[in-house]
């Protein structure tokens, strides 16, 4: 039978139908977050097509699909190919069951009586992600036919003969089906009608296993979530295909610095994640040059550049520009002399302008991020900027929350494009794909206004930027009202104050006098540094609280045989341990990033915290992790086997909880074993 698989989908929302053809639709333009070996796909054309002899494709009708294709460029060809499509229909429909059309069984025919006579059609074109050996895999085309009436989705794979014109596949037709059984319930299938001869490349064409389990699974699921994201679809501004041919081109030229970066940060993650942002960047200015008939690559400067390497990237691939901060890493030296690299503070201010620059790049640039449109706008009218926000800050510092329906990382998004609509920009979203939680870009390329009108937005930005650290003092008293929804109005309205006389006179220089920059030696501050005795110390305090807390918990213990009990102590709110501590503790701790929390973590062997209260670890109920240690770690857990002391053996009055030959720790001196692991210096990224 050509049944490959069926879930049962219970809608108690009333998400169906309408959510099976959004979750379609996402397998049709991101199938790459189900089929891990692609990279995404190119939407090249889409529209209505008659059931029916002859007749073109209509254009596309955004109302059928919820709005869009897979990206910017590919929505625009969408568009342009609607002729094409229809070619390519008539080429087609005539290849299925003797020319008339028919769909071989069990698939669920088009149409029927009294049945609309248009289906909807969608090509193709599936992008394989590059191997790490051999040449990369071609891409393939399909054509997706969907049928609204019968609730089903048919792909048609396609193979060009040597004549140029398009074959089906018809080994590796399938289709998916959602059926109304009763009430709120409903299934999601897939048939294959030729299963015997199914053709699995293990790229596009996975084992028809995977898709009666992964993919079925996956789309019966987004059937009815009804969780509309937060932010745009990714690479929603720039072709697919155009990026998967760069970043695979990219990836191959760079890959030799995962092997010699000389920072303590992940290699991997730094490397591939500036070639993916080089890469989307180097696309964007193309279509740029192109949309404004340039020649001449465009000119950057990245403020807050890191370890450079997208500089030494953009660089290489002949756009002149440089990268400036505040310190200087050890890899600036491996780059050679075309890569330009300075080590400098960058206030914002007069003394720190561009004009000769046309785009502006913000890549984790932290207190800088704000600045960025407000610099490029008074750099020049043809300045443009990039940015990637990361950790969140205002023009004068840390930034505060504002709303609590958004999430943090919304809300600054928001915050952060509103400054570039103050700033005069017409301001653009995209999803980046990198390995980041953070990966959400704003684009500032155009303008919203005349350049006669320079002037008029300067004022506008002047008075935004002194009402936002205006508001900043207000908020430490009171909180206030602020409307997000409004870019072009988002001051606060409770302040029209100018910033005192002998402050405003100073920002010819500097725009924000207190501005705080990125030290130029980064203290640590996460409790490494604090000295052992006074660590210990607390660590001790803590215990001590724990243990003598009333009710105690016993738990039974059997060493040898021979019952006894071992007090776990009672469990605290970080709150009520911090009540205990004296005043100058935590004056210390405060200093430090995540404070008292963090110390108590940070010595996981006495301590467990969880949902904010602090427990006294029994090891006896740690449960040995399912997954498989990668080898290197396991060796690194033998190598520190018995290397340190047990707290408990030498603190507790009950002792240790495990035997000797179960505990991690060295019961005693006479135990202890020299580390085989060689600490490696720290150096700050």
């Amino acid at each position: 039978m050509g049944l490959v698989g069926t879930a049962a989908v219970r809608d108690g929302g009333a998400a169906l139908p309408h959510g099976f053809w959004a979750a379609v639709r996402v397998w049709l333009e991101k199938p790459q977050v189900a089929n891990r070996r692609l990279c995404g796909a190119a939407i090249e054309a889409e529209g209505t097509v008659p059931l029916g002899e002859g007749g073109e494709a209509s254009r596309p009708l955004a109302a059928v699909w919820g709005g869009g294709s897979g990206g910017g460029q590919e929505g625009r060809a969408a568009s342009a190919g609607a002729v094409e499509l229809g070619r390519l229909w008539r080429e087609v429909r005539g290849q299925l069951s003797a020319g008339h059309g028919h769909l071989p069984p069990p698939l669920t025919p088009w149409g029927g009586p009294g049945r609309r006579s248009k289906l909807r059609a969608v090509l193709r074109t599936l992008l394989p992600r590059g191997r790490s050996v051999g040449p990369p895999a071609p891409p393939t085309k399909e054509l997706a036919v969907e049928d609204v009436d019968t609730g089903t989705v048919t792909f048609l794979p396609l193979e060009e003969n040597s004549e140029g014109k398009y074959q089906i596949k018809k080994c590796n037709i399938y289709q998916i089906q959602l059926t109304h059984i009763k009430d709120e319930e409903w299934s999601v299938s897939v048939v294959a009608p030729f299963p015997e001869d199914w053709f699995s490349d293990g790229i596009a064409y996975p084992k028809l296993a995977w898709l009666g389990n992964e993919l079925l699974s996956r789309l019966a699921k987004w059937s009815v979530e009804q969780k509309p994201s937060e932010f745009k679809s990714t690479l929603s501004l720039i072709s697919v295909a155009k990026y998967s041919k760069v970043y695979q081109g990219l990836k191959e030229k760079y890959r030799e610095m995962v092997k010699v970066w000389p920072e303590v940060t992940d290699p991997e993650k730094f490397v591939y994640e500036d070639v993916a942002i080089a890469a989307y960047l180097l696309i964007l200015w193309e279509e740029e040059r192109k949309e404004k008939g340039l020649t001449k690559k465009q000119s950057f400067v990245d403020l807050g550049c890191g370890n450079g390497l997208l500089v030494h990237i953009l660089n290489n691939e002949g756009h002149s520009g440089r990268g400036i901060d505040v310190r200087r890493r050890k890899i600036w030296d491996m780059y050679g002399q075309e890569t330009h690299l300075e080590e400098s503070t960058i206030m914002p201010g007069d003394s720190h302008l561009f004009p000769d620059t046309d785009w502006l790049i913000g890549n984790h640039s932290d207190e800088l991020t704000p600045w960025i449109p407000v610099i490029a706008a008074r750099s020049s009218y043809s300045c443009c900027y990039f940015v990637l926000p990361c950790c969140f800050f205002d023009f004068h510092g840390k930034y505060s929350r504002r709303q609590s329906k958004k999430t943090q990382y919304r809300e600054y998004l928001d915050f952060v494009a509103q400054v570039g609509f103050v700033c005069g920009f017409h301001v653009e979203e995209d999803c980046l794909r990198i390995p980041s939680t953070k990966r959400v870009c704003l684009i500032g390329k155009n303008r919203t206004y005349p350049s006669t009108e320079c002037a008029l937005i300067d004022k506008q930005i002047t008075q935004y930027i002194n009402n936002r650290q205006t508001c900043a003092v207000v908020m430490c008293d009171r909180r206030v009202g602020f409307n997000h929804k409004d870019h072009s109005d988002g001051v606060c309205k409770e302040t029209d104050s100018e910033l005192p006389e002998n402050e405003t006179d100073t920002a010819g220089t500097i725009w924000m006098p207190g501005f705080q920059p990125r030290e130029k030696v980064e203290q640590i501050r996460n409790c490494a540094s604090l000295p052992r005795d006074f660590v210990d110390d607390v660590v001790l305090n803590v215990a001590n609280l724990l243990l003598n807390a009333t009710p105690q918990k016993s738990c039974s213990n059997i060493h040898g045989g021979n019952m006894n009990t071992w007090n776990q102590g009672e469990s605290l709110s970080l709150k009520e341990v911090a009540e205990h501590l004296n005043k100058e503790t935590l004056k210390r701790l405060k200093s430090e990033y995540g404070g008292l929390q963090t110390l108590l973590k940070n010595n996981h062997q006495v301590f467990e915290v969880l949902n904010g209260r602090v427990h006294i670890r029994d090891w006896r109920k740690e449960k040995p992790s399912t997954k498989m240690k990668p080898e290197v770690k396991r060796r690194l857990s033998a190598e520190a086997f018995k290397t340190r002391l047990c707290w408990f053996f030498i603190h507790h009055p009950d002792g240790c909880s495990l035997p000797s030959e179960s505990c991690p720790y060295a019961h005693g001196t006479e135990e202890l074993r020299q580390s085989q692991i060689i600490k490696k210096k720290k150096y700050i990224q």
